[in-house]
């Protein structure tokens, strides 16, 4: 690779003046990448910035997420939304669902009550997750207690991260050790007998040697009846600077979730069931999840002369998910009886991933060229068995029983055992591609970002029940193409291509079968016009329209239903704006609105069909939060949050109403080693509901909320 790198971009280049980029150049100048310091830092990571309180800034300037080359965000012709540590703070933020809140053009699915699942430009997906790059697809709840921030990026793009991310994809960028004395302790109460504590520890050992240690417990209610939560987490990690230009980090991470699989209520007439927020239908006591993530990792930087740069990182995960619900079906007719139903399902999954990247910068005449270059190796084993709940006081063939809508709560025993279609699978699924991206630079104010990613990914798949196997080799190939204008340096208009893949193993490595595996994979298609403008230091605007489409589609062949047709799914359009870091010294901000049409274009089913909007999609959303810092002592917060009806199925039948939430917080800081802050969501206590799975499992909104949180520095 070494070799080759300086020819490949060239070759792209070459390859790329045909469709119109004669004139084209570059999204960055040739720069030292963020992850590597100067040579006369202590330890490997930048320095970490302690601010005052009024200075408190939500705005990031830089990423390596888009990229993977430390890029100013004015120079990434994508949309990229970076939720920072500041945000993530002063709203108590503590779930992915916390985050996508105040992000334009992305939501939030139910996911059945057990696992993260947004949705990016109208695709809902549970595995299009990373941390620092590197891909984490397990179906879980994540926390926040290790990230530094969080990084969505929206719209297809496989270029930098391979197959999946059809909507987008939201990686996670952890706290790494960097040498400075860090000794924090955040304390949490809350409503709903909530309590939570967080601890963060790091300082240099030695001048070439640092650590970091953070840590987690949650112990919570909710204000859903016997719904509960408890969780904790432990992650380790070092920075040992072996050389001047070489650095090692390694780490570990164990982290453990378990709650109550709550999947909300069901409809009646075309809507949610009038009920009380706190009702639970089913089962709670006999609704568990948990999960059990055990990583680690190590990463090997090194810098050559000429700003020449290695980085080689390898991750390990393994994953223990099970999740068991007794959840609501359909009401009947009459209104007055909702039907039960039960099942579990248990995954283990071994992800290994190394991902070794190059970064040359050079110049040709007056052409700058910043190129990356890479390779990504990957193994994944899978073991999947879903089993069917049965009733067996009533008798033992039952799956369904029914009970009154106005007690909708059932405690009969449930006995769970293979059903003829249920699912128990054995997969291993390997990853290999090459990719190769040049940044240009050809004149003052026109900029260019071309790419190309190889990749081989093959599933041999075990049917358990059956004994039949399945084995599939897809090959990939994802290139990406970006134009910027900049009149100014801190104005940017950009117009963007990417795709991306669905292999027919499904995100989840799930779904291969002999009627799917000859089946190309599904592809979406993400063209993009935005404008970025830092118009003050301080404060970003971002604008962009898209249109996304998804084609290769598999529904039933009509004239014969043993075969297949692969048929265009869905077009999306949207225009999504942002507003991002501080108006004055003491008035901080982030605000978006997305307006979001996605519509099927072909008929798929008797019930999806052409013309009808997509699940979990707003057409309109608003949000905007705001912090004052009226003096070097208190601060005050407020938030704005409305979303449009949206339908919770692709048949269009059941409709969530829209809604407006305020959000407030109050913060003070006691001494320059104490601040309090109180969070208040739902701050007038309107009923409201948030997110959907299905037509029957609608998850009402919490109630008025009040979390009172202490930091303390020690």
């Amino acid at each position: 690779m070494t070799t080759t790198a300086p020819t490949l971009p060239r070759l792209l280049a070459l390859a790329a003046l045909p469709l119109g980029f004669a004139a084209a150049a570059l999204a960055q100048t040739a720069t030292t990448p963020s992850y590597l310091p100067p040579k006369e830092e202590t330890v490997l990571l930048e320095k970490f910035q302690v601010r005052d309180q009024r200075e408190t800034s939500y705005a990031s300037r830089r990423s390596n997420t888009a990229t993977k080359t430390d890029t100013a965000l004015i120079d990434v012709p994508h949309s990229l939304t970076v939720v920072t540590r500041e945000l993530i703070d002063d709203q108590a933020m503590h779930s992915i669902g916390d985050v996508t809140r105040y992000v334009p053009g992305a939501g939030l699915a139910q996911g059945e009550g057990n696992r993260d699942t947004p949705v990016l430009r109208g695709n809902a997906t549970t595995a299009d997750f990373f941390v620092d790059g590197v891909r984490d697809d397990v179906q879980y709840f994540r926390d926040l207690y290790t990230v530094d921030r969080v990084e969505v990026l929206k719209g297809a793009n496989a270029m930098i991260f391979g197959r999946g991310g059809s909507g987008g994809l939201i990686n996670r960028v952890t706290k790494q050790a960097n040498g400075t004395p860090t000794r924090e302790l955040a304390v949490t109460a809350g409503s709903w007998d909530q309590y939570r504590a967080t601890l963060d520890l790091g300082a240099a050992a030695t001048p070439a040697l640092a650590y970091r240690v953070t840590a987690l417990f949650e112990d919570s209610a909710s204000y859903r009846d016997g719904v509960t939560l408890r969780r904790f987490g432990l992650n380790p990690s070092l920075a040992w600077r072996i050389a001047p230009q070489t650095t090692l980090r390694a780490g570990v991470e164990h982290f453990h979730d378990e709650r109550t699989a709550d999947r909300g209520v069901s409809s009646f007439q075309g809507g949610p069931v009038p009920t009380a927020a706190s009702t639970f239908f089913g089962d709670p006591a006999q609704s568990p999840t948990r999960a059990t993530v055990n990583t680690a990792y190590a990463v090997l930087d090194h810098r050559f002369a000429h700003r020449l740069t290695l980085r080689n990182h390898t991750r390990f995960g393994r994953y223990d998910k099970f999740y068991q619900n007794v959840f609501p079906g359909a009401v009947n007719a009459a209104g007055t009886a909702v039907a039960l139903s039960a099942y579990n399902n248990a995954t283990d999954r071994d992800n290994l991933f190394n991902q070794t990247d190059l970064v040359v910068p050079l110049a040709t005449g007056s052409v700058r060229h910043q190129i990356l270059a890479g390779l990504e190796l990957a193994r994944q084993a899978t073991d999947n068995r879903r089993l069917t709940g049965y009733f067996p006081s009533l008798s033992p063939t039952t799956t369904s029983l029914t009970v009154p809508l106005a007690t909708p709560r059932t405690q009969l025993p449930v006995t769970f055992l293979p059903g003829a279609t249920d699912a128990h699978n054995h997969g291993i699924a390997h990853t290999a591609a090459i990719y190769a991206q040049d940044q240009i630079t050809l004149l003052p104010q026109l900029q260019a970002l071309a790419g190309v990613r190889l990749e081989s990914f093959t599933v041999d798949f075990l049917d358990r029940r059956t004994g039949a196997t399945v084995a599939n080799t897809d090959q990939l190939v994802s290139p990406r193409a970006g134009l910027i204008y900049k009149p100014a340096d801190h104005l940017a208009v950009y117009a963007s291509y990417s795709p991306s893949f669905v292999p027919r193993a499904g995100e989840q490595l799930s779904s291969l079968s002999l009627t799917t595996r000859a089946l190309a994979p599904e592809k979406f298609s993400n063209y993009e016009l935005g404008v970025k403008w830092d118009f003050h230091p301080d404060l970003a605007f971002t604008a962009a329209t898209y249109r996304l489409d998804r084609r290769n589609v598999a529904v039933s062949d009509p004239a014969d239903p043993t075969k297949s047709l692969l048929v265009d799914g869905q077009r999306g359009n949207g225009l999504e704006l942002g507003l991002t870091g501080r108006l004055t010294r003491n008035w901080s901000v982030v605000g978006g609105y997305a307006y979001q049409d996605g519509t099927l274009r072909a008929t798929q089913s008797a019930t999806v069909v052409a013309g009808a909007r997509l699940a979990q999609l707003p057409r309109h959303t608003f949000s905007l939060w705001n912090r004052y810092d009226c003096n070097a002592r208190w601060g005050l917060g407020l938030g704005t949050l409305y979303r449009d009806a949206l339908f919770a199925s692709t048949d269009n039948t059941v409709r969530l109403p829209g809604f407006v939430r305020f959000d407030a917080a109050l913060f003070y800081r006691f001494n320059a080693r104490m601040r309090g802050q109180l969070n208040v969501e739902n701050l007038l206590d309107r009923a409201y509901y948030s997110s959907a799975h299905s037509n029957t499992n609608l998850t009402p909104g919490s109630p008025r909320t009040l979390r009172l949180g202490v930091t303390t520095k020690f």
